[in-house]
């Protein structure tokens, strides 16, 4: 049994102003082409660390072709995105006879002149693979799925998740359901339900309420004879596409009235109670305020407006004006994305004093920059390892980084947009995240996976940055319905 495997992946952001380009692919998670997947990703925590390890278990061969992952960011250019996707879809059909693919995609990749960027990729492949070749294809939580999609898959599989520490747990479900259907043992036919909502990240912590419970349905749903499996999938609002929003995809075993029933049995249920899955903000001083009230240190403030993880531009300034301004002791930024101030903490060195303009130069939404007189105290060519649970066992990469003290606020500030998933890299600086007081991080929730434990207190922070979560405020132009809670009951 010969398994062809690979994918195109990126959340990509309609908002952010810079292009995601084949050179953000490569510098992100990577670039990586036929052998060289199977040497990188044993053990991992993603998709295809998955399919590897179902490859072992089952025995089959699995064809690597090309894989690559741009961190989030602005809308991919259309050559950009047909470069890989030609290389792609060549390495296939010279792969010789396959009996299946499994694709790692993330489910809100937009490209220029190409609304549903993964339905477009799925639907090529389906051409070269032709129409009885399962494609089995994994997705991210916050994917904005289409009919087209489903239409062009055997079977999708997303993230049940938030912060994503199933990546590989999927892979793994991935690979069983596509030799399951090779051999004949089962035969997967999908249902699609849209659910026209912005569903709030605060409210998108799985391991959390009110969004547990929904996927406490999923799982008992699951369980039922005949159902395969059920994404839940929570949408990307950040993409400017008709299709924007969340949904409900079911897989069942040869019923398409059973896949259909389910469907609408966990939409309805999702929708009933959808003043559940939203939640307003607080502002930074509010956070800041109800922290020390509670009196539970780290306070850690996810600043979800400016998550680079999302793609926003990761130097907004509002939460450090408000750091200087209240002279916070033991306070902590991760990270602020400047690479100038990185090359000239560099050049100084460390424990040296320097006045830098910080943040603010992405966009004038981010805010204006903050003068500063900061010490260099240690510096960072960026490489470190993922602790994990999330992404464990990959390498990152944040360019040249150093970690900047203004009297009582430390920044980590970094050349590369990345979010902080755990405290890996800002101990390779030195520093003792749990010894700190107040903790900002660039980041919406995935930041949990690697902090919680710490944490004495979390607050979702709305600040003034290009990534707003007040969504009222964004300048949609291709939404074609009303979203809850924006319009309509």
């Amino acid at each position: 049994m010969r398994i062809a495997t690979g994918g195109i992946s990126h959340e990509t952001s309609t908002f952010a102003p810079t292009p995601t380009t084949l050179r953000d692919f490569a510098t992100g998670l990577g670039l990586y082409r036929g052998s060289d997947i199977l040497a990188h990703f044993p053990g991992t925590n993603n998709c295809t660390g998955g399919f590897i390890a179902g490859a072992s278990r089952y025995g089959f061969e699995l064809v690597p072709l090309l894989w690559t992952f741009a961190y989030p960011g602005g809308l991919i250019p259309r050559a950009d995105y047909e470069t890989l996707k030609g290389e792609f879809l060549d390495r296939l059909k010279q792969a010789g006879a396959i009996d299946g693919v499994l694709l790692d995609l993330h489910g809100a990749m937009v490209v220029e002149g190409i609304d549903d960027g993964d339905g477009d990729f799925i639907a090529s492949v389906r051409q070269v693979v032709g129409p009885k070749c399962p494609i089995v294809a994994t997705f991210d939580l916050h994917g904005n799925h289409t009919q087209k999609r489903v239409d062009a898959s055997t079977a999708v599989i997303g993230f049940d998740t938030y912060p994503h520490v199933d990546m590989a747990e999927r892979g793994s479900e991935a690979a069983d359901l596509i030799v399951r259907t090779i051999r004949g043992e089962v035969r997967p036919v999908m249902a699609f339900r849209e659910l026209p909502l912005f569903w709030s990240a605060a409210c998108q912590v799985t391991a959390h309420p009110p969004i547990n419970e929904a996927f406490r349905l999923v799982h008992e749903a699951e369980r039922r004879p005949g159902i395969l499996s059920i994404t839940l999938a929570t949408g990307f609002p950040w993409s400017d596409v008709p299709h924007m929003g969340a949904s409900v995809i079911v897989v069942a075993d040869g019923d398409a009235k059973l896949a259909r029933a389910t469907a609408d049995e966990i939409g309805d249920w999702v929708w009933q109670r959808r003043e559940r899955w939203h939640r307003k903000p607080l502002t930074v001083s509010e956070a800041l305020d109800d922290g020390a009230k509670q009196g539970r240190f780290p306070i850690m403030l996810a600043d979800m407006a400016d998550n680079t993880g999302g793609g926003a531009g990761g130097d907004s300034t509002e939460v450090l004006r408000t750091f200087v301004e209240r002279d916070l002791q033991d306070a902590l930024v991760l990270y602020l994305v400047d690479p100038d101030v990185a090359r000239q903490a560099h050049a100084a060195g460390v424990g040296k004093h320097l006045q830098v303009q910080l943040g603010g130069k992405s966009h004038p939404a981010q805010g204006a920059s903050v003068p500063l007189d900061v010490e260099v105290v240690a510096l960072s060519d960026g490489k470190f390892t993922y602790d994990g649970p999330m992404y464990a066992g990959l390498t990152g990469d944040l360019g040249a980084s150093a970690w900047l003290r203004h009297r009582g606020v430390n920044i980590v500030v970094v050349s590369a947009r990345m979010q902080p998933l755990d405290q890996a890299f800002a101990r390779t600086l030195g520093i003792n995240c749990a010894a700190m007081k107040t903790i900002a991080v660039k980041s919406a929730v995935h930041f949990r996976s690697g902090f919680e434990k710490i944490a004495g207190a979390i607050h979702n922070i709305d600040a003034q940055a290009i990534h707003t979560h007040d969504f009222a405020r964004l300048p949609y132009k291709h939404r074609r319905r009303p979203m809850y809670p924006l319009e309509g009951n």
